[in-house]
């Protein structure tokens, strides 16, 4: 058993690791890094045995614009063991390595942690932390929603994704936690344009989904900052209520309530570094496309 890492672009050992990702969480990344998204900040610590990946934890490079102070935090993501490798703290040797590699080279670490793993996490150090869910008050909803300009991207257009993947890389911060190196992350989520929006006359493009009456309002794209007032007036969705997957800046909290969100049934968030501990008190949330 051998200790590897950083070997995305090694096609032979990326495929094991997207088996593995396949086998245990059921999604897996080859397009995303064959078109061309990976750029480098996503780098797996992994165990090999035999030319198959057994183990692995992955530390994700996240840089952050909050409330106008850059941070740079360590998201640690794909934390999973081989069935017949559990309970011989492999994940545990590896976790230890990449914090030991980057304690003091980042603000401080992160992740989501699965339910049934809740423990782990907490034995090797790491504390829970709450976020802040922001949904948009009923009186707004009634003077904003009939805005007509946000029209469905077409996938198969190729000017509107080139505009679309310019847009990402350069946008500007609207959102109180602004991950400033999104393009790798967003184009994982996004590359396909399902659920991506344009307005051509404030150009600007968001990410949103309705689930039942909810509408989920997930990104804000743009070259220039767009206060939220004028987001929603272009949004010609009917919902019941409009939930945001990101903090809003703080010129536009008055329009929402805002909510402790302790990940319910998908998650807990995890933090180790004092840094972090900025997030509850701050009462922000991290960008659901943020999410490695």
């Amino acid at each position: 058993m051998e200790m590897i890492c950083d070997y995305m672009k090694n096609d032979t050992l990326r495929h094991e690791l997207n088996a593995l990702t396949q086998k245990i969480f059921g999604f897996h990344f080859e397009n995303w890094v064959t078109d061309g998204y990976f750029e480098g900040d996503y780098i797996p610590y992994s165990f090999e045995e035999n030319g198959k990946i057994i183990a692995n934890v992955s530390a994700n490079k996240m840089s952050f614009m909050q409330n106008g102070v850059r941070k740079d935090y360590i998201q640690i993501g794909t934390v999973m063991t081989d069935k017949p490798y559990r309970k011989q703290g492999i994940a545990k040797r590896l976790m230890e390595y990449v914090l030991k590699e980057y304690e003091s080279k980042c603000d401080g670490f992160y992740l989501f942690g699965n339910l049934d793993a809740l423990n782990f996490y907490r034995k090797i150090g790491f504390k829970e932390s709450l976020q802040y869910q922001y949904v948009l008050k009923n009186d707004w909803i009634q003077k904003l929603k009939r805005g007509t300009s946000f029209k469905k991207v077409d996938g198969q257009d190729k000017q509107i994704k080139i505009k679309y993947m310019d847009a990402v890389r350069n946008s500007a911060v609207n959102a109180a936690l602004e991950q400033i190196n999104k393009y790798g992350l967003q184009m994982f989520y996004t590359a396909g344009l399902n659920n991506v929006y344009y307005a051509d006359d404030i150009d600007c493009f968001v990410v949103m989904e309705k689930r039942d009456d909810i509408l989920m309002l997930q990104s804000v794209i743009s070259k220039k900052h767009i206060s939220m007032k004028d987001i929603i007036a272009h949004i010609n969705v009917e919902y019941e209520q409009l939930k945001l997957g990101f903090s809003p800046c703080d010129e536009d909290i008055c329009m929402f309530e805002v909510f402790a969100y302790d990940g319910g049934e998908d998650y807990r968030l995890f933090y180790r570094g004092k840094e972090l501990e900025s997030i509850e008190k701050e009462m922000l949330f991290f960008p659901q496309l943020s999410h490695a």
